[in-house]
């Protein structure tokens, strides 16, 4: 082997070598710089993603919740409409039998006033039973709700609506 060929030879075995040497120096870096930073990154991502989901079923639950309690409410309203209705049905039969009962009371007194004077009074009759009965009712409107009367509804509406005794 002459000369020229021994340096041929000793190039490309330098060029292999090179080549090798630069591999295991990419190898080692990539090993030592890029995978830690790689798998650092795969990491947070992980745990972003395992935030992520933990916050999704926080979230979940939360809606769970807010619907139950938006459920509660609808059925709470549902039961304090029908009380009221229920109350005012009562409070509605009691005024009428009130006033059915008034009423026949003051037609028993009509009925006697009439007929002491029936052809002479008739009309003003009728003008004092209307306007007696007006007064009447205006009387026992005032007799019938007073502060303390109008206190103790207003104070049992409110504990109605509240949840309160009932």
């Amino acid at each position: 082997m002459d000369r020229m060929q021994l340096f041929e030879e000793l190039a490309r075995w330098s060029e292999i070598v090179g080549g090798i040497a630069f591999f295991i120096a990419a190898y080692v870096l990539f090993r030592r710089f890029l995978l830690p930073a790689v798998v650092t990154t795969e990491v947070a991502r992980n745990a972003d993603l395992v935030n992520a989901e933990r916050r999704r079923e926080q979230l979940r639950a939360e809606v769970s919740s807010a619907r139950a309690q938006l459920e509660d409410a609808a059925s709470e309203a549902l039961a304090i409409h029908a009380r009221g209705v229920a109350d005012a049905q009562r409070e509605r039969e009691r005024i009428v039998a009130e006033a059915m009962a008034e009423g026949r009371r003051l037609l028993v007194n009509a009925r006697g006033e009439l007929e002491r004077s029936r052809i002479a009074a008739r009309d003003h009759l009728r003008i004092e039973l209307i306007e007696r009965a007006l007064a009447r009712a205006r009387t026992m409107a005032n007799e019938r709700i007073d502060d303390a009367l109008n206190g103790r509804l207003v104070a049992r509406t409110v504990d109605e609506l509240a949840g309160g005794p009932r």
